[in-house]
C-alpha cells in the first residue's frame, strides 16, 4: 500500500500537507503493531476498576476453558500462547460474548528472552494483576530429551523455571493488587528432583522429565506462600483432573478419562473460594498430600537457589 499523499493532494491542500506526515506515522505505529512479536494488533486495554487475569498456556484446553470461565465474570482476560491464530480466536469467543475482554499475546516459554519481554510488556501495559494461572506446559510426549535455547532441558524450563521468572517479575503488581490469587498448574505425576542431574542428562524419559517439573511447580507454591504470609496473595497448586481430554493427554497416547470443565472446576475453586487456605496442593476438589520431597525444605532451599541461579540475568 502506498501511504503517500497524491500529487494532486500535496499540490492543491495545504491541510493536506500538514496532516500526511501524521497519518503516515499513525500508519507506520500500526504497522508496527500488527508485526509486534508478542502483541495482538486490536489492543484493547481494561476498563477502570475491571479485574486483571492471567492464563498462561489458554489458547487450547483446560487454559483456554479457565480464560473463558473468567471473562464471563467481567474480567480482562490476558491470553498466552504461541500460536497467534488459535490466540486470536480464543479473544474473539471472548469478546463475542459481551461480558469480559482480552488480549493475547505470543510467546514462547522455551524462551528466556521472550519471556522476560514478555514479563516486562505485563507491567509497562498493566497497573494491577488479580490473578495469575501458571497453565502452561509441555507434557510426557515425545520420549526424547530436548534442550532449549537457553541449554535446560525442555520441560523443566517451560513447566517450571519460565512460570517462576514470571511470577518473581509480576509479583509487586500482585501484591499491589491484593487481594489476589496464584494458582500453578501441577499433576497428579510427580518424582523427586535429582538435584545431581537436574536437567536428566542420564536415564532420560519424557515421563520422568514431566514429573519432576511438575513437583518443582508444587514445592514453589510452598515457598511462596511461606514468602507472602500476611500480603492477601493466596497462591496454591492443584492436579486438576486426571488424563482430562486434552490434545498434551492424547499425543501421549491416553485415553482421556475426565472432561477439561471438570479440571476448569478445581482451578476456578481456588481462583473463586473464600475458604480457601495458602500454600496447598489439591487434587481436584480436594487437598491432598503431594509427593513427600515437595516438605522437605532443604529440598525447597535448594530448587529456589538453582530456580535464581538459572533465572538470573535472562
Amino acid at each position: 500500500m502506498d501511504l503517500s499523499p497524491s500529487r494532486t493532494d500535496a499540490s492543491t491542500s495545504p491541510s493536506a500537507r500538514a496532516l500526511w506526515p501524521a497519518f503516515l506515522l499513525t500508519a507506520l505505529a500500526f504497522a508496527a503493531a500488527v508485526s509486534a512479536p508478542n502483541v495482538d494488533a486490536q489492543a484493547v486495554t481494561p476498563r477502570p476498576g475491571q479485574q486483571v487475569v492471567l492464563v498462561t498456556g489458554s489458547t487450547s484446553g483446560l487454559g483456554r476453558e479457565v480464560a473463558r470461565r473468567l471473562a464471563a465474570t467481567g474480567a480482562f482476560v490476558i491470553v498466552h500462547g504461541r500460536n497467534r491464530e488459535r490466540g486470536m480466536k480464543v479473544v474473539e469467543a471472548i469478546e463475542s460474548e459481551g461480558i469480559g475482554n482480552a488480549r493475547f499475546y505470543a510467546v514462547d516459554l522455551a524462551s528466556f528472552e521472550q519471556v522476560r519481554e514478555f514479563g516486562e510488556t505485563i507491567l509497562r501495559d498493566y497497573d494491577r494483576l488479580d490473578v495469575l494461572v501458571n497453565n502452561a506446559g509441555f507434557g510426557r510426549a515425545p520420549d526424547e530429551r530436548m534442550v532449549t535455547e537457553d541449554g535446560h532441558e525442555l520441560r523443566f524450563q517451560v513447566n517450571h523455571l519460565s512460570h517462576f521468572l514470571l511470577t518473581r517479575m509480576w509479583l509487586p503488581r500482585l501484591r499491589e493488587s491484593a487481594p489476589s490469587r496464584i494458582v500453578n498448574v501441577s499433576s497428579g505425576a510427580q518424582q523427586p528432583i535429582d538435584f545431581d542431574d537436574v536437567m536428566i542428562e542420564n536415564d532420560f524419559s519424557g515421563g520422568r522429565a514431566y514429573a519432576q517439573s511438575k513437583l518443582a511447580q508444587i514445592m514453589f507454591t510452598i515457598d511462596l506462600a511461606e514468602e507472602l504470609e500476611g500480603a492477601d496473595v493466596i497462591v496454591n497448586s492443584l492436579h486438576p483432573a486426571t488424563y482430562m481430554d486434552t490434545g498434551m493427554v492424547r499425543r501421549a497416547g491416553l485415553t482421556p478419562r475426565a472432561t477439561v470443565g471438570e479440571g476448569a472446576d478445581a482451578v476456578m475453586q481456588l481462583i473463586t473460594s473464600s475458604d480457601i487456605g495458602s500454600g496447598g496442593y489439591f487434587n481436584r476438589l480436594r487437598p491432598a498430600r503431594a509427593n513427600a520431597q515437595a516438605y522437605d525444605e532443604e529440598a525447597r532451599n535448594k530448587l529456589r537457589e538453582l530456580s535464581e541461579e538459572l533465572t538470573r540475568g535472562r
